[in-house]
């Protein structure tokens, strides 16, 4: 059914102006796709210029969309949820980093803001068929598929392809529409099907919308897919400035040394530098560190022994994807996309694996079956902590002896989950869940912050990572603030604030960064662009990108109150999800020191750095933004709902 109707129509339980033209404002395509499956209903609505100037884009407009058009009390596996695929202002501009897109609703796996986001190409393929972002409301009765082109859109029926894996979906979708690289794929396995609920939607095989179960939105959705194929492009506001800000930070892309090294040997580069500092994970954050692991699942190991190629996202010189096979073996697989440092230290690190061919095997069902590598590693390390000590058995496991380092027990038990077939029915529930069914001291392995498992970077070996896990919007999270490039890295902004460099395992003065580490976070996430690319970086550069797109006249303080506003907006949004103060906080085992390692004898003081967040921010006793704040910035809306 084709999408330029025009007139007025009921969208997302709110009245809204479709349009034919969309808003002239350059740097943005003027238009939001709308799409209600259980109806049929499609159109195209906008949104007012006031909004993107305050908001940006990516996470910081969905969020103010969902504010204004959902129930925060909505059931996230319900038609009620709306899910937002939404592209920033810079995404497909012409701009190394700049062809990231996000996924925001609320979260089956913590009942509060789900968010993520990915590089990839179908952000581009959002852009260049004429839409800012696409919402996806209500829930269809058979399995179906969005497919666009450019103004033509159709929801089709997808019974053929229920059922089948990501990789099979995006083959079979390819040759179906015939248009070559123009084509993008965006699709759940099944494990989205099945409700997982950290199931993770794929772009293309490779990139993933994985954190806070995205895929099990769509699969409550009965959505199998969206395709889209876009002809055309995205103007900058100032041609001119634009064209010259890209030279720039193209060259300053491409002539630095984390670009080399990121191209060299992919994320998984510092596995065996990270081990010793202290910021690896091992044992299910038990142990400090095992160098001998650490060598053998490193990004120079990969590179040596399984790369075919590079990869990269759309136009971006940096090609740190990988692209890897096994030639042979129990754990042989074709050429196809090779996990990242979080794969490997979620399978690996973290539950003793230090078999390389294994892990590549395990990415491989992870991506068909369509998981967030994060949390199904985490919770599978978890059972393992379960199994050992005594709270499940083989009984439970279906004869799988879950036991550190055995890598068939792992690949057996994420298709299990994958499946939700015995355990796995349990531990598709994500840790927290499974540990609430087990009872007893199983509490105590499931590690994760308001029900998101934490990511791969250790608090202990930095204690402003430990209060951003503890405040993060979505859970315990590592990108959606720059802490750990701050904090670990020795990156410094003075002029927001950030000096630099710091003492990363002190408490000291960690609340004001933090803080602002999120806000900067929060223009990122909605700009779109990839903090790998922003760390060859300034700050003026980002401003620079951001005013020549849009042409809004952006200075770096308004920019910076923008991240403030939708930190907060979020803050907010979680509140009303149910979030109070209790939930700031971060589990017992990373609160306990190890013995070994970089981090060692090191914990995080979090009533210290706690008491003072909460001053600086400020919220109240409650967790909640201070109304006079949520005012000054343009949210009273919110404020008046809190």
């Amino acid at each position: 059914m084709a999408c330029c109707i025009i007139g007025r129509k009921k969208f997302l339980g709110i009245w809204a102006h479709q349009v034919d033209g969309g808003l002239e404002v350059k740097g943005y395509m003027g238009n939001i796709l709308e799409v209600n499956l259980t109806t049929g209903a499609v159109g195209k609505t906008t949104v007012e210029r006031e909004v993107l100037r305050k908001f940006i884009g990516g996470g910081g407009v969905a969020a103010k969309l969902f504010l204004d058009r959902v129930s925060p009390d909505v059931d996230p596996l319900s038609g009620g949820n709306v899910l937002f695929l939404m592209t920033g202002p810079l995404t497909g501009v012409r701009l190394p980093g700049a062809a990231r897109f996000a996924a925001c609703f609320k979260s089956p796996l913590t009942g509060i803001w789900g968010e993520t986001n990915c590089g990839g190409n179908f952000g581009v393929g959002m852009r260049f068929a004429g839409y800012d972002g696409i919402a996806i409301e209500g829930a269809s009765d058979k399995p179906v598929s969005i497919v666009i082109e450019d103004e033509h859109v159709e929801i089709r029926d997808a019974s053929d392809i229920w059922g089948m894996d990501t990789y099979e979906v995006t083959d079979i979708l390819k040759k179906q529409f015939k248009g070559g690289k123009e084509v993008k794929v965006l699709t759940i396995g099944q494990a989205g099907e099945k409700l997982v609920r950290y199931a993770a939607i794929i772009n293309d095989k490779r990139s993933a919308l994985g954190r806070t179960g995205g895929g099990a939105v769509m699969g409550s959705k009965k959505l199998k897919a969206v395709v889209i194929r876009g002809t055309g492009s995205v103007e900058p506001a100032d041609a001119a400035g634009f064209e010259k800000i890209r030279k720039e930070v193209l060259e300053k892309v491409k002539t630095s040394k984390d670009t080399e090294s990121l191209r060299a040997y992919g994320t998984a580069g510092g596995m065996v530098a990270g081990t010793k500092r202290g910021d690896v994970p091992y044992k299910n954050w038990a142990l400090g560190q095992d160098l001998d692991i650490a060598r053998k699942i490193s990004g120079q190991v990969m590179a040596k022994e399984y790369l075919v190629k590079t990869a990269a996202c759309h136009g971006c010189p940096v090609a740190c994807k990988r692209v890897v096979s096994v030639k042979e073996g129990p754990y042989a697989t074709e050429e196809g996309p090779g996990p990242e440092y979080e794969t490997l230290a979620s399978f690996g690190s973290m539950l003793m694996v230090d078999d390389l061919a294994g892990l590549i095997k395990i990415n491989e069902a992870c991506n068909r079956y369509g998981v967030d590598t994060i949390s199904c590693g985490c919770t599978i390390a978890f059972a393992i902590d379960c199994f050992e000590n005594g709270i499940i058995d083989s009984g439970d496991t279906g004869g799988i002896e879950l036991k550190w380092g055995n890598a068939d027990a792992v690949l057996k038990m994420v298709e299990r989950i994958g499946r939700r077939e015995g355990l796995g029915d349990i531990l598709a529930e994500g840790s927290r869940r499974a540990a609430q069914r087990l009872g007893g001291k199983a509490v105590d392995y499931a590690i994760e912050s308001k029900g998101l498992e934490a990511p791969m970077h250790d608090p202990r070996a930095g204690h402003g990572l430990g209060l951003a896990y503890a405040t993060s919007i979505r859970g315990a999270c590592h990108n959606q603030h720059l802490v750990l490039a701050i904090e670990a890295d020795g990156m410094s902004y003075p002029e927001i604030g950030l000096p630099g460099p710091y003492e990363a395992k002190t408490s000291e003065g960690k609340a004001k960064m933090t803080m602002l580490c999120e806000d900067l976070g929060m223009v990122v996430n909605s700009a779109i662009i990839c903090q790998f690319v922003l760390g060859s970086l300034s700050l003026r550069d980002l401003v620079d990108m951001l005013r020549t797109t849009t042409g809004f006249d952006y200075s770096l303080a308004e920019m910076m109150e923008c991240g403030e506003r939708i930190w907060l907006l979020k803050r907010g949004l979680c509140n009303l999800m149910g979030v109070r103060a209790v939930d700031d906080r971060l589990p017992k085992r990373m609160l306990t020191p190890v013995k070994e390692g970089g981090a060692a004898g090191s914990v995080p003081d979090m009533a210290l750095m706690l008491r003072d967040y909460y001053r600086l921010r400020p919220l109240d006793d409650e967790g909640r933004p201070a109304k006079d704040k949520l005012r000054s910035l343009g949210l009273s809306d919110l404020a008046d709902r809190l």
